[in-house]
Order: structure tokens, then sequence, then C-alpha cells
């Protein structure tokens, strides 16, 4: 497995460009089933997950022209030769589930084996099966698989989710793209990503208004065509950066960055005594002396703080001055990070769903070892700053989210090195 080795070494100067965002990526790969004609995809970053969609979408008859190393990803689902998604292509990524309601929409049936991912809590998918319940899919589970049929055609239906959910929200957009009549999605989410599948899919021939609101009406259509979509630009990606530039100091341009997508972290990084600037093709970040304020967030559904965001700005907190309180209401046990970034130095108790974070004068370098995507990227944070060589151990969860990171950091002065010997 690969490691990364890391020496604290001052501020980042220079520009970052931002890659087209893994979470909408996903799910636009998946809304290639529900297309008789190709699905170009530009701005496509190139990551283990996004690759490893495209692997799956290959073994249910989808044609990809992805070459390596290209942000061109095209997909023609003319003929869809399989409705099973086995449990090798499912297990090792949660995203991939997000093929069942495409095949049950195009289709009529799929067998699909309950997914996988980061070990950040039960996550289950219960509310995507009672959205496909109520749009007329008879669902059962049997050994691990989800199995779903709508012979006849799935039908519109009014789904109010008893809480905020952005999977079953995408994922019962995907389905109702093509059932008989409007489905009305209420207590929706509203994060740019539901946008970007939304513009996507009317881009395609379908009916979706309301998106971006909590409350999304689709009129179903006979059939989507293809069309040319540009991936939105990564705000996770971009607040990651954002974080990483206000750890160390310096002067760094997120080139594609969107400021309206990054509200509340942009509000949190001022508060701590971060500059922000707006420009007109991305954000500059930018601190030179000045040190940094503690500051209190609470994790919620956009446009509150990201969840995917927390890990990062614990590590940022931990060497501001004064206490922060971190609340994750999002996730349960996503708090895997706080040991690891103890073993740097950071002053973290862990309590329920709050962190208390003291913050301390300095960081030190040590042996670290990843436990999910954001984690990973949380403790590059604090190695950026911390005295000494820091090694990150199983970074193959970092690999499934940032594309090239260690090049990007690397530009902007970052001592920052790959390996592959790690245990």
């Amino acid at each position: 497995m690969d490691k990364l080795s890391i020496l604290g070494n001052g501020p980042l100067e220079g520009r970052i460009p931002i890659s087209g965002a893994k979470n909408s990526a996903l799910k636009l790969q998946a809304a290639s089933l529900l297309c008789e004609e190709p699905l170009v995809l530009t701005s496509m970053p190139n990551l283990a997950d996004t690759r490893f969609m495209a692997d799956l979408l290959r073994n249910l008859g989808v044609e990809v022209e992805w070459p390596k190393g290209e942000a061109l990803c095209r997909m023609h689902a003319a003929n869809i030769t399989s409705t099973i998604a086995p449990y090798d292509l499912v297990r090792k990524m949660r995203a991939t589930f997000n093929v069942l309601g495409p095949l049950l929409a195009r289709v009529g049936h799929a067998t699909v084996s309950l997914p996988g991912g980061c070990a950040i809590g039960a996550r289950p998918v219960d509310l995507h099966l009672k959205a496909f319940e109520a749009m007329g899919a008879d669902i059962v589970i049997e050994e691990g698989y989800v199995k779903a049929a709508a012979l006849r055609g799935l039908r519109g239906a009014h789904i109010n989710f008893p809480f905020v959910s952005v999977g079953a929200t995408e994922h019962a957009m995907l389905a109702a793209a093509l059932a008989h009549g409007e489905t009305i999605l209420e207590n929706a989410a509203a994060e740019p990503e539901i946008s970007d599948l939304a513009n996507c899919l009317n881009a395609c021939g379908a009916k979706i208004t309301g998106h971006g609101t909590s409350t999304i009406r689709i009129q179903g259509v006979a059939k989507l065509t293809g069309a040319r979509h540009d991936v939105i630009a990564d705000r996770i990606e971009a607040g990651t950066f954002a974080i990483a530039a206000a750890a160390a100091g310096g002067n760094v341009f997120l080139e594609g960055a969107r400021a309206e997508d990054l509200g509340a972290l942009i509000d949190a990084l001022r508060r701590a005594g971060v500059t922000v600037e707006v420009e007109s093709k991305g954000l500059r970040i930018k601190r030179n002396g000045g040190g940094l304020v503690a500051v209190d967030v609470d994790t919620r559904p956009h446009p509150g703080f990201p969840t995917d965001l927390q890990a990062q700005f614990m590590a940022l907190m931990s060497i501001a001055e004064g206490t922060s309180t971190i609340r994750e209401n999002i996730f349960e046990n996503r708090f895997m990070h706080a040991p690891e970034l103890s073993r740097l130095g950071a002053n973290i108790t862990v309590r329920g769903n709050e962190a208390i974070v003291k913050g301390v004068p300095k960081l030190k370098g040590a042996p670290v070892m990843a436990t999910d995507l954001r984690a990973s990227v949380s403790l590059v944070i604090a190695a950026l700053v911390a005295e000494g060589e820091t090694t990150v151990n199983r970074i193959y969860h970092l690999d499934r989210g940032f594309e090239r990171l260690e090049e990007k950091l690397g530009r902007c002065g970052a001592k920052i090195t790959r390996s592959g010997d790690s245990a």
C-alpha cells in the first residue's frame, strides 16, 4: 500500500486547479444508464472511485470511452446487457448502489448488492428503497442483494423524506426521470451536486424543476437522449485546499472554486482569522502572520457546514487559539480521525457527536493511519504544519476522492512524497 511522507515546512504559495466534483460525477455516470444516446462528461475527475464506477457500467453493457489521464468520459448505454451488479463490484464504494434506480427505470428490474464504502456509520439505503416502492416497485432483499422489479414501469409518486438525504434524493430523481407521471420529492436535499445532476438530466430530455430547494418535481418522460455536460467544480476539494492554505499560511488561489457552494466554510474561515477573497475565476485564501482563532461548527445539510469538511476543519482548529466545539450531525462514527490527529499532538476530546478541540501551539510529526476518505486528508493538513516528518499510511482512501493531491500541494511549496512500501 502507498503512503505519503510530509515534511512541515511553512506557508503555501501558488495556484491550485479544482477538479470536477467526485460526488456529482458518480451520479452522473449512473445517469448514463437512462440514456439511449451517448452521455459525454467533461471535467471528469480521474479518481479510484470514478474509474471503479466506469468498470461497473462496462459490466452492465455500457460502452465507456475514457482514456487514461483524460478529463472527458463518453458513455453509451444503447444496450444494457446485464441488470446484475454483483458484490465484488459494489462492495468497495457506496455510490455504485445508484445503478439500481436507473436500471429499474430503464429495464424494469435489477439485482444489486448492498453497498460498501467508508466505515463512517450505518448509512442505510432504506430511504432509497422506500422511494422506489412508492413508485410501484416490488423489492426483496435476499443474501445481501436487493432484487427490484417494476415490469410495467415505475409511476410517479409523492415522496416525503423523513430526513434530508443527498443519496436518496439523487437516487429518486434518477428513477423518476423515466417514471409514468409526476414525482414530487419533499424535504429533498439541496446540495449543489443535486442541481448538477438535475441540469444534466434536463439536458438529456428530463423535466425536473425545483432542484436546489426542498421540493423537487420530476415529470417523467418516455426516454432520455444524450448530452454533453461539464461536471461542477468539487466544493469539497476546494474547501480542503482552502483549509490547508489557512493552516499552513501563505497565499493560494483556488482556480474554479465556487464561492456560492462554500458559504458556510468561508464564513467559518473568516471568523477564524483567514482572509478569503472571492475573485471572478475562483477563491483566494490568505493568512500571512496572523494567528488562528477557535471557531465552533455544526455539520448540517447544505447550505450548512458540510460533513465532508468536518475532519479537515478539525485539523485546522487543532492549532487555533482557544477551544472549539465541532458537532457532527450527519453521520455517526465520523470522528475516527481524532485519535490520529492526537498522535500529532492535537488535544481533542470526543463526547458522542461532539469533539472538543483545544488548540495547541504546535504539532509534531509522527506515523499516522488513514481511516476513511476525508479523515486521510485531515492528516495531510495537520502534517503540513507539524514539526518534522509525518507518514500517512493506507492512503488508498485518499485516492478515492482527491486527484493528484501531492502534485497540487507540491506546486505550492509543500514537501510531500509518495512511496509504495507501507504496511
